[in-house]
C-alpha cells in the first residue's frame, strides 16, 4: 500500500508543484475571471496528468509490477488515479461553466469578448511558432465542444467502472471505451494548453504523459496489451464442489507458457465474448506435465454458469503470470491466512513445498464456511507432505477466526512473516489489530485482488 500512496502522491505534488513554478500559476489580477482562468489550466492538468497515468497502467505492462510489488496494487492504483482524474475533471467541468451558470441566475454581468488580436490577419512577420499558435487559437472552440461531450462520457464510464454490481462483463466492454473519449480528452488538451509552457518542464512531463497514454489506448483498442504474455491451452479436467460453490479447472497449456510462481495469477479466456477474468493458480508449475489448475468460487453471473457451461476439451486463452504474492520475505517462521477462496495461493506453495522442501515452520489458517470432503482430504495430506501446520476454521457467522485466535495458536507469530488471501475488509481488519499488538507493517502480505 505505502507504493501505491507514494506514486499517486508523487505525481501530484509533481504536477502541482511544476505548476506553481511559473507565471500563469499567478493572475495578475484578483479578478473572478483571472483566478478562474488559472484554476481551470490547474485542474485540467491534474485531470489529464492523473487520466494519462491511468491509461498507462491499463496495459498491464510487467515493469510496474516491480515498483508496486504486483499487478493487484497496479490496479489498486489505476482505480485511485481514476477517482482522482474523475474528482478533479468533474471540478474543470464546474468552474469552466460557472460564469455561465452566473449569468443566467442574474449574479453576475457577461463579460466582454476581446476583440481580434492586433495584426492577426497579417501572415508576413508571422513566425512558425506563431502560426501554430494561431492554428490553436482558432482550434479553441471546435477542442471546447469536442472535450465537454468526452468528458460527459468518460464520468459516466469512470462511475460505472466504480459500482461493483456493474456486470464484469459489461465493465470489460465499457471500460474500453475510455481508451476513445481519452483520445479526444487530449486533443482537447492540446490544444488549449498554455503554449508558452510546452517547452516548460510542466509541458515537458504533461507531452511525456499524453504521450505514453496515446501509445496505452492505441494499444488497448487494438487489443494488443498483454499480448506477449498470452498462451494458449485446453480444459483438461472438471471437478465441482457443490457444498462449497467452488469449481476447480485444470487447463493443459502449450509449451510458450515459461512458467510461474506460486501465489502468482493469470487472465482467463474460456470464451472470447465474455472475456478475460483473473484467477489465481492453485498449482505448482510442472515441466513435464504443463498443467496448471484454477479453482474457482461462484461470486457472479458467468462464475456460477461455468460449471454447466465448460466441458473437457474447451480451448482457454492465459495471459500472464502477474502478482508478487509469491512468499519471498526472508523469514523462516511465516503464517498464512486463507480465507474463503483465497485459499488459493496457498495450495500451489503447499504443492510446491512438497517437491522443494523448505526449512520454514510454517502455520495455515484456513477460513471457511464450508469445506467438501474430498477438498478437506486433499487439503490435509499437502499439508502434511510440505510439513505445514493446518488449522481448518469452519466458520459460518464470521466468529470463528481472529487475532485473539491466532495469537493463542501461534504465540510466535511477531516473528513471523504473515500472507493473507482473503476478503479485503477481513485483511484490513487483521492487519490493524495485529499491528496493534506489535506486528511490524512490512511483515504482513495481502493479496489486493480486486480488479476494480
Amino acid at each position: 500500500m505505502k507504493a501505491i500512496k507514494i506514486s499517486l502522491w508523487s505525481l501530484l505534488a509533481a504536477l502541482t508543484a511544476l505548476w506553481f513554478s511559473q507565471p500563469s500559476a499567478y493572475p495578475a489580477s484578483f479578478s473572478l475571471l483571472s483566478i478562474r482562468s488559472a484554476i481551470i489550466d490547474y485542474s485540467g492538468i491534474l485531470s489529464m496528468g492523473a487520466m494519462s497515468a491511468t491509461m498507462i497502467l491499463a496495459t498491464r505492462a510487467k515493469w510496474f509490477e516491480s515498483w508496486l510489488n504486483g499487478l493487484d496494487k497496479s490496479f489498486r492504483l489505476h482505480k485511485w488515479l481514476g477517482i482522482t482524474a474523475l474528482i478533479t475533471s468533474i471540478s474543470h467541468w464546474f468552474i469552466v461553466n460557472l460564469p455561465k451558470w452566473m449569468v443566467s441566475l442574474g449574479l453576475m454581468a457577461r463579460p466582454e469578448h476581446k476583440g481580434p488580436i492586433a495584426g492577426a490577419g497579417d501572415t508576413s512577420t508571422l513566425t512558425t511558432t506563431d502560426m501554430i499558435q494561431s492554428i490553436f487559437r482558432d482550434l479553441r472552440p471546435t477542442a471546447e465542444g469536442l472535450g465537454e461531450y468526452a468528458f460527459y462520457l468518460a464520468a459516466l464510464l469512470m462511475i460505472l467502472a466504480l459500482i461493483k454490481y456493474f456486470p464484469y462483463k459489461r465493465f470489460l466492454q465499457t471500460h474500453t471505451l475510455l481508451a476513445i473519449t481519452y483520445l479526444v480528452l487530449v486533443a482537447h488538451s492540446v490544444i488549449l494548453f498554455p503554449f508558452e509552457l510546452w517547452l516548460h518542464p510542466l509541458g515537458i512531463l504533461m507531452g511525456t504523459l499524453m504521450i505514453g497514454g496515446v501509445i496505452s489506448a492505441v494499444l488497448i483498442l487494438a487489443r494488443l496489451h498483454g499480448k506477449a504474455s498470452q498462451t494458449k491451452g485446453m480444459i483438461t479436467a472438471l471437478l465441482q464442489h457443490p457444498n462449497m460453490k467452488t469449481l476447480s479447472i485444470t487447463v493443459k497449456v502449450d509449451g510458450d507458457w515459461k512458467g510461474h510462481k506460486a501465489g502468482q495469477f493469470a487472465f482467463v479466456s474460456f470464451d472470447d465474448k465474455e472475456g478475460k477474468h483473473p484467477f489465481t493458480m492453485a498449482s505448482d508449475w510442472d515441466d513435464q506435465s504443463h498443467e496448471i489448475t484454477f479453482l474457482i468460487k461462484e461470486l457472479g453471473d458467468y462464475t456460477s454458469q461455468m460449471s454447466s457451461i465448460l466441458v473437457e476439451g474447451d480451448p482457454v486463452t492465459i495471459e500472464g503470470p502477474y502478482g508478487h504474492f509469491t512468499f519471498e520475505d526472508g523469514n523462516n517462521r511465516q503464517i498464512w491466512v486463507g480465507a474463503g477462496i483465497g485459499i488459493t495461493p496457498f495450495i500451489a506453495r503447499m504443492k510446491q513445498l512438497t517437491k522443494r522442501r523448505s526449512n520454514q515452520t510454517i502455520d495455515l489458517f484456513h477460513v471457511t464456511a464450508a469445506i467438501s470432503p474430498d477438498l478437506e482430504e486433499q487439503l490435509k495430506a499437502d499439508a502434511k507432505k510440505a510439513n505445514i501446520q493446518l488449522h481448518l476454521i469452519i466458520d459460518k457467522d464470521g466468529t470463528g477466526f481472529s487475532a485473539d485466535k491466532l495469537d493463542s495458536e501461534v504465540p510466535g507469530w511477531k516473528d513471523a512473516g504473515l500472507w493473507f488471501c482473503g476478503p479485503a475488509q477481513m485483511g484490513k481488519i487483521l492487519k490493524s489489530k495485529l499491528s496493534e499488538r506489535g506486528l511490524d507493517g512490512g511483515a504482513f502480505h495481502q493479496e489486493l485482488f480486486e480488479m476494480r
